[in-house]
């Protein structure tokens, strides 16, 4: 019976102290064995891990979006407080080039139509285009107020940028010129592009509604509202284009809609203050990223979406950009109160 009992120990733990005593045996470092086994089961992986930080040194404010060049390995930050876009050498760490004289950067895209960077300007309201490879001015493109999110155009490269008290726009970046225009009635936030169907998903949360627009005929074909819900903000579309994930603020909700019908299929709490929302189909997950300081995430199975995970970043840290192509979550973390540097929290999904 010791000899057994002292096997059972060895093959979990490296030493155990066996003492005999009036004829019982008092085992040592069971209780500790017991402590071991505890720990391990209580503390199962995170859904994401922190794989590097890259600092974004003298920047100060908000950050908000970003944007990728995947042929360069570069990513883009517009940093809308500091009035600049940092570019990012992603296989450096390091930042390779700042773009001053911005007027609060809000949104920036890259397009390999005309190799192109984008960059919307909440200040006046311009879209402002470089080129990719060495950021050399090429163009301006004049929108008038408050241009914001970014999207290129899956068939053409066309940029789609949201502006103003309600309109889409859409750029030509090879001759740098306004194409067409669609109406909306208030000013948009994320959006997202079917590539089967060139149709369009508006988040308009002044007017409590998602749009749906037909690129093509440049009009608004249909309205989508979410009962006892404001505020939504982020978009993302399956790889399918069968599913739409909006994140609203009030109350903090991330919703699931059928992109054919506009019904609501899932109705899950989210962190709060979100910004961006992106699937990840390898994993057949979905990550939001907020300002309270956390990006949730949500995995899905043949029931559904549910809760299974929150990874805690920084507070402001709302705006983010997964790249499956890289299998990364990149996260702007503002500057701290306390003189901490800005930076990119760069997570690796797991497993």
């Amino acid at each position: 019976m010791i000899t057994d009992t002292r096997a059972r120990l060895s093959s979990s733990m490296e030493v155990a102290m066996v003492f005999r005593s009036g004829g019982l045996v008092v085992l040592f470092g069971a209780l500790l064995a017991t402590s071991f086994v505890r720990m391990v089961v209580a503390e199962p992986n995170p859904s994401l891990v922190l794989e590097r930080t890259i600092p974004l040194k003298g920047v100060s404010g908000r950050i908000d979006h970003l944007a990728v060049d995947l042929g360069r390995h570069r990513l883009f930050v517009a940093e809308l407080g500091n009035n600049t876009v940092d570019v990012i050498d992603l296989a450096s760490g390091q930042a390779l080039h700042r773009i001053g004289d911005l007027k609060e950067p809000q949104g920036v895209a890259y397009t390999k139509q005309g190799d192109v960077l984008a960059v919307a300007n909440a200040g006046d309201g311009s879209v402002r285009l470089f080129r990719a490879d060495d950021f050399s001015a090429v163009g301006t493109v004049a929108l008038g107020d408050d241009a914001d999110n970014i999207r290129v155009e899956p068939r053409r490269g066309r940029l789609i940028v949201g502006y103003g008290r309600g309109g889409l726009a859409i750029l030509d970046p090879t001759s740098r010129s306004l194409v067409g225009t669609i109406n909306l009635e208030a000013h948009p936030e994320g959006f997202q592009i079917d590539p089967r169907t060139q149709r369009g998903f508006v988040n308009v949360p002044d007017a409590r509604q998602i749009a749906v627009v037909d690129l093509e005929a440049r009009k608004q074909i249909a309205t989508w509202k979410v009962p006892a819900a404001r505020a939504n903000f982020p978009m993302a579309i399956d790889g399918d284009a069968a599913r739409l994930a909006t994140v609203f603020r009030n109350p903090a909700r991330l919703i699931l809609l059928d992109t054919a019908t506009g019904e609501v299929v899932s109705n899950l709490p989210a962190c709060a203050d979100s910004d961006d929302v992106f699937f990840d189909a390898k994993r057949r997950r979905i990550y939001v990223s907020c300002g309270e300081g956390a990006v949730d995430v949500f995995q899905g199975s043949a029931a559904g979406y549910q809760a299974a995970d929150r990874i805690k970043t920084s507070s402001g840290a709302r705006t983010s950009l997964f790249v499956p192509e890289l299998d990364r979550l990149f996260v702007a973390a503002r500057a701290g109160l306390l003189g901490s540097d800005a930076s990119i929290l760069v997570f690796r999904p797991a497993p």
